[in-house]
């Protein structure tokens, strides 16, 4: 939004009557090869009307009276486009599309699950041993270190993937704007309260200002029970990667630690730290393994973004 509309936007919160002024302002501009003079408009608005269009700067100095600052957001501002008022603009958001199905949920749960993997004995050994009827002809191939390379590469391949279709950018965007707006909101409210009571302003104003503070947060309040959506929009492919990617951790983790390993696939030259143990600890409690795959997944990820033109950044255009 440009300097004039969000002046415009902050006279009209202040004064709801001035739209009618702006628009005899306009079409006297229109009518007038575009300036105006106060005696042109004296019947449509008061004189403090007018000397708050210039002391904001949305009237400046022509040949010989004055013209519009701007021309272009002052038509915005006043055809709606550039939100009038300084409300919450009416993002269009289909809160349907971001609920999760009843696949993804039971996904979530098997996740859950999975996860007790970690803690007992047996279902680790119970999934370690059943992935490794698939991933034991890679293991007895390479050497462990470039299995984990492998899983990193698979795990990056169908993460992207994942996101890509699990996942709208554009809605989270347009949950990123309305947030955004509201903040914005309550900021210029607040400016203008602050500003009210340094000049001494009546009682009526910072009332009228107290209120419409509360008003916004109010609507806040409202937006943040909305926004649950982004989150769930954001949750939703990670349950399916996490499903995924939780039996092959597990995985690693039996054959590394539960000593299905050599002696020699134990160790491998990481860079920088040169020679360690898969099972070594790295930084601070994770082990170099750990370490390893993270490294290796989160450089298969951007590159696979780049090869497939996958774009995950927020937008709501």
């Amino acid at each position: 939004m440009t300097r004039t509309a969000e002046k415009i936007n902050a006279l009209v919160r202040e004064d709801s009557s001035i739209t009618e002024a702006l628009e005899a302002v306009r079409e006297e501009a229109d009518r007038n090869g575009g300036e105006v003079q106060w005696g042109d408009v004296n019947d449509d608005l008061t004189s403090g009307q007018w000397g708050r269009l210039i002391e904001k700067g949305v009237l400046v100095d022509g040949d010989e009276g004055f013209e519009i600052a701007d021309r272009e957001a002052y038509d915005e501002a006043l055809d709606g486009d550039g939100d009038v008022g300084g409300g919450v603009p009416d993002v269009d958001i289909d809160e349907d599309a971001a609920s999760w199905s009843q696949w993804d949920k039971l996904a979530a749960v098997g996740s859950v699950l999975l996860m007790i993997g970690y803690w007992l004995d047996s279902v680790r050994n119970t999934v370690g041993g059943t992935i490794d009827l698939v991933f034991g002809p890679l293991d007895a191939a390479l050497p462990f270190y470039a299995v984990i390379l492998s899983v990193a590469l698979l795990t990056g391949l169908y993460s992207t993937l994942l996101q890509a279709n699990l996942m709208n950018p554009e809605r989270i965007g347009k949950y990123q704007e309305r947030m955004k707006a509201m903040q914005e909101k309550q900021k210029d409210v607040r400016e203008r309260k602050k500003e009210a009571e340094e000049r001494d302003a009546s009682e009526a104003e910072i009332e009228r200002l107290e209120n419409e503070m509360e008003d916004v947060r109010e609507e806040q309040m409202e937006a943040m029970a909305d926004n649950l959506g982004m989150f769930k929009e954001q949750f939703r492919p990670m349950v399916w990667i996490m499903l995924f990617t939780i039996p092959l951790f597990l995985w690693m983790y039996w054959k590394i630690l539960g000593g299905h390993i050599t002696e020699a696939d134990r160790m491998m030259i990481m860079p920088i730290v040169g020679e360690v143990a898969l099972d070594e600890g790295l930084l601070g409690p994770m082990w170099a393994w750990i370490v390893w795959y993270f490294l290796c997944s989160m450089g298969f990820t951007q590159l696979l973004r780049k090869a497939l033109n996958i774009d995950m950044t927020p937008s709501s255009t």
